[in-house]
């Protein structure tokens, strides 16, 4: 059996098709080839347009069958990944309000604040598990208070996930892992929150039906399944966050295992059964996948907005008259320069607010430059120190709040492609890492398969994955990195 999984990101949208049959991914793709465009129209502000996800997802679905010459009759079953914590309006003939206010948006960041303050940060913490922030529930107050005319045109608000199930299926859905990362949902009482509801004066028939992250959410609508070859029996099986997603796609599913992705933003993730928060709020806890009435499961992440989007920026930049630096040739550039770029120093916050500095938007900067010394090798190494710097600043905070890494699974993708990126991750964390020979579209497809039933546990799921390669951390490198963090941190600018 064939399955489809779709990887909704900020940057592009990624599919795979998955042989369930043998455990292998039979055909990969994107679109489109450069990043997609994040329009932001004041400062603070992002925001990309969910018909635009939509195009994009048809061109590299299209693109991967005549590739692989698949036919796509045999595709049962769909999963979705997508980018966290957006947010997508319909009105009651299901086009868009307003362009999705996405992930990295900070403009709701003042009423998700006070919210916070107001119904207190002690029964926030232990219900919510994390502050309102810049999280769907803040961006609907802002909508609301900002855009009134719009906002009472709302048939159903909708994380990017749920408006690609929605644009499949035609039914308005979302899963309790979402309504979690939203901020919706009461970890004490294992249901949406009224209080959050109440204090915003938000309307429950605004939130769409709940159905399973793993497990049938709907059958696709029979003009779609024409307009894209599918058999009319195809159902949506999968649904989770990008991060989630991640780790799911790495295995990642019991308590005390770690993932890692470094993509358009960079995240550590963990595995609890516990309800996990941090008084600062600076780390973020959600309901996992793969969380059930019998067995919790909440995944702990801090995220890095400024990761991979850093790298696209550099690149662009480079690529001055006749240069054509690619990323290949970026991680050369690595190579050239010693560790700690001669004294360069990035700061990679130049993406948004960084909940790990409590909200603050201190934008990108870069330290101690020498006009006779550093030379692009010192920019590229200093900006790929920095990103790895930041991702151990949240690992610290992790740390702190009595979570203990052992070992970090990653795939094969986005900048964890690099070796210089993977050894210096390894050095700087001081933890081992393994990598697989997967990615969230991977991950999507695979949770399809067990959503439909084709596996019937999670040990049948990942029996296939690939470990294909492991990285210890380098001893000679150790306390040369520890020096040059503890430099990093006391140079933090905030």
């Amino acid at each position: 059996m064939i399955f489809l999984g779709i990887d909704l990101g900020s940057s592009s949208i990624k599919v795979s098709l998955f042989d369930a049959d043998n455990g292998i991914v039979i055909g990969s793709g994107l679109y489109p080839d450069e990043e997609q465009i994040i329009e932001s129209p004041k400062q603070g502000w992002a925001e990309q347009k969910p018909e635009m996800w939509w195009e994009n997802f048809k061109n590299a679905y299209r693109r991967v069958l005549k590739e692989t010459d698949v036919n796509p009759k045999k595709i049962m079953g769909i999963g979705i990944s997508y980018q966290m914590h957006g947010l997508v309006t319909i009105d009651k003939n299901g086009k868009s309000i307003r362009p999705a206010i996405i992930w990295c948006d900070s403009r709701a960041i003042p009423y998700g604040e006070k919210a916070f303050d107001d119904l207190g940060s002690d029964y926030t913490l232990r219900h919510l598990l994390n502050s309102p922030g810049n999280f769907t529930a803040a961006k609907l107050a802002w909508m609301k208070d900002q855009e009134p005319d719009k906002y009472e045109n709302i048939d159903y608000w909708m994380l990017p996930g749920d408006y690609f199930a929605y644009r499949l299926t035609g039914e308005a859905t979302t899963t309790r892992s979402g309504l979690s990362e939203g901020i919706f949902w009461d970890f004490q009482n294992h249901t949406i929150n009224s209080k959050l509801l109440d204090y915003f004066e938000f309307d429950t028939s605004l939130i769409p039906k709940i159905v399973p992250s793993i497990g049938k959410q709907g059958k696709i609508n029979s003009n779609v399944a024409a307009e894209l070859g599918l058999s009319s029996d195809v159902r949506i099986t999968y649904r989770a966050g990008d991060q989630p997603n991640n780790a799911f796609s790495l295995n990642v599913v019991k308590p005390g295992e770690v993932a890692a992705t470094a993509g358009t933003s960079g995240v550590i993730y963990a595995v609890t059964d516990k309800n996990i928060y941090d008084k600062e709020s600076r780390i973020n806890t959600f309901l996992h996948v793969n969380d059930q009435e019998n067995a919790r499961r909440n995944g702990v992440l801090i995220c890095i907005n400024g990761t991979g989007i850093l790298y696209s920026w550099l690149k662009k930049i480079l690529n001055t008259g006749a240069q054509n630096i690619t990323y290949e040739s970026m991680n050369e550039l690595v190579k050239m320069a010693e560790p700690g770029a001669s004294g360069l120093k990035f700061y990679p916050f130049g993406n948004g607010a960084e909940r790990i500095l409590g909200n603050k938007v201190i934008n990108a900067q870069v330290q101690g430059i020498d006009f006779n010394i550093h030379r692009s090798e010192h920019l590229v190494r200093a900006g790929m120190e920095g990103i790895i710097y930041a991702l151990m600043f949240g690992l610290d905070i992790m740390q702190d709040n009595d979570f203990k890494v052992e070992s970090i699974k990653a795939g094969h993708a986005n900048l964890f492609l690099s070796r210089a990126f993977r050894q210096m991750f390894a050095d700087i964390t001081k933890t081992p890492v393994e990598l697989y020979d997967t990615d969230g579209a991977a991950g999507a497809a695979r949770g399809a398969a067990l959503g439909y039933g084709f596996y019937s546990s999670l040990n049948e799921t990942f029996d296939s994955l690939r470990k294909i390669d492991y990285i210890d951390p380098e001893s000679r490198n150790i306390k040369l990195y520890e020096e040059l963090y503890d430099d990093w941190k006391q140079k933090l600018p905030v």
